[in-house]
Formats: structure tokens, C-alpha cells, sequence
């Protein structure tokens, strides 16, 4: 299944090559579109739709305005990830989100806080909560990076990873990071680890850039891992993909 997204950086929607977020190095950051519509036009194309699962990701501060826009735009129809924490989380869903999505959060000193873990399932349930497991490539093995993608943590994505994890959430996100914004094709060994190993739904993202994608992540992962298109869409200035082939997909397949 195709599920669209709303990424946000400095309060409007771009698509951004995964990773080149660093605060430390603003020339750095390398853009591939920016909207001149708002979050809301996006949030309510996607309700007009019926593209249910979508995601609003805040890639850094100055975001939340743009953030509570969509989610008013279609309450309880979409995601909201960024910045999470405990002390916010249940905010958000009060602002329309039907889950929020957490990873920076989680993890502290490169490791998974398993604390931290468990006050955000006391605080809003399994139902609620999307866990983020957005992955680089080191030594042949997937680790979980953090701090918009920057630092590695020591968390493999792993078939034991997928299997412990699945009892704390509702799904999991999990953006390719190394080809991320790139549109030349997804990273379809990280789809297979899915597909084969996550007992819950997944959305997978990076690298999308055809039609073609969106059927093998459909194929490969029977059903259970969905695909976010990103920059190769049309309404994001792409050309690989046009949105209404994406939302037929949809209508056809299920």
C-alpha cells in the first residue's frame, strides 16, 4: 500500500535528502522541493483520497504551527513523528494524531532506554504509538540512527530487534536512510529483513522512484510493509511517480 507523507522543515512541506540535516553544518542540507502549498492542502488531498497511515514528520523546531494545521485538516487520518517525547505525546493525539511516532526519544547515550520505553506505553498504550527505526548501513548490519538521522546507536535492525519492539507499538517506520531523498530505488534487502522478521505492519521509506517500487515493496512484503514515496512523486516536483497512479494502486489492490 502507498502511504503519503508531510515532511516539515521551517514550518512549510519540502523533501529533504535523508541525512543532510545538520544543525552544526546549515550548508549542508541539500533540498529537492519545497511546497508553495500548505500542510493542510497536502493532509486534505490525502483525506480526499482515503490514503489512511500517512505520516507528518517535524525535521527540527519551528514546526509544530505547521504540524496542528495538518492534523486539523484531517483529525485521527494521519501520523505526527518528530520531537516526541512523553511529557508531549498525548498532546498530540489530542491535536488529531492517530499515533504518534517516537525514536530520538528512546534512546539515550547511543541505547535503548527500555524506561523510557515503558512510561510512553503507560502514558498512551501499544494502540497509539509508532516506533521509528530509520537505519544506516555500518559493517553489513543496520543500525538504528537518531538526532535526524546523524548519530548511530547501537540497535541493529534485526529479526530480535523486530520481534522484541513489536509488543511495545502499533507499527513500525523505517526510512532507508543511505538512499533517503534520493529517488534511484529502495534499499530492497532492509524491505526483505522486514517483510521476513516484523510481526506488526511496517512502513518502509528511501529511495522510491517508480511505480515498479511501490508494487515490489507490495509483492516482497506480502502486504504487510507499505511504501512512502517521497521526492520521485509528482506532487512533490518528481517525475518517476504520479500521485493519482499511487492512490489507484490503493483502490485496486485492496
Amino acid at each position: 500500500m502507498f502511504r503519503p507523507c508531510i515532511d516539515l522543515h521551517d514550518g512549510r512541506v519540502k523533501q529533504i535528502v535523508g541525512g543532510s540535516i545538520d544543525d552544526s553544518q546549515p550548508d549542508s542540507l541539500r533540498t529537492n522541493f519545497v511546497s508553495e502549498k500548505s500542510p493542510a492542502w497536502f493532509a486534505e488531498l490525502y483525506r480526499s483520497d482515503n490514503l489512511t497511515g500517512g505520516h507528518i514528520i517535524k525535521l527540527g523546531q519551528g514546526n509544530d504551527e505547521a504540524a496542528r494545521e495538518a492534523l486539523a485538516a484531517w483529525p485521527g487520518g494521519m501520523q505526527v513523528g518528530g520531537g516526541i517525547t512523553v511529557e508531549n505525546a498525548g498532546k498530540w493525539i489530542d491535536a488529531g494524531a492517530s499515533h504518534v511516532i517516537v525514536t530520538s526519544w528512546l534512546f539515550r547515550d547511543g541505547q535503548l532506554d527500555e524506561g523510557r520505553l515503558g512510561q510512553l506505553g503507560q502514558a498512551l498504550g501499544q494502540a497509539q504509538l509508532i516506533i521509528d527505526l530509520s537505519c544506516r548501513k555500518q559493517d553489513g548490519e543496520y543500525f538504528v540512527v537518531t538526532d535526524r538521522w546523524q548519530t548511530f546507536t547501537d540497535l541493529r535492525v534485526n529479526a530480535d530487534t523486530l520481534g522484541k519492539l513489536a509488543g511495545h507499538c502499533d507499527e513500525f517506520l523505517i526510512h532507508g536512510v543511505d538512499v533517503e531523498g534520493l529517488s534511484q530505488g529502495i534499499d530492497e534487502a532492509l524491505v526483505q529483513l522486514i517483510a521476513e522478521h516484523s510481526p506488526i505492519p511496517a512502513t518502509y521509506a528511501g529511495g522510491a522512484k517508480s511505480m515498479e517500487d511501490l508494487k515490489r515493496v507490495t509483492m516482497v512484503g506480502k502486504k504487510r510493509v507499505h511504501l512512502t514515496i517521497g521526492s520521485a512523486l509528482d506532487i512533490f516536483g518528481g517525475s518517476g511517480v504520479r500521485y493519482e497512479d499511487a492512490v489507484a494502486f490503493n483502490q485496486n489492490s485492496y
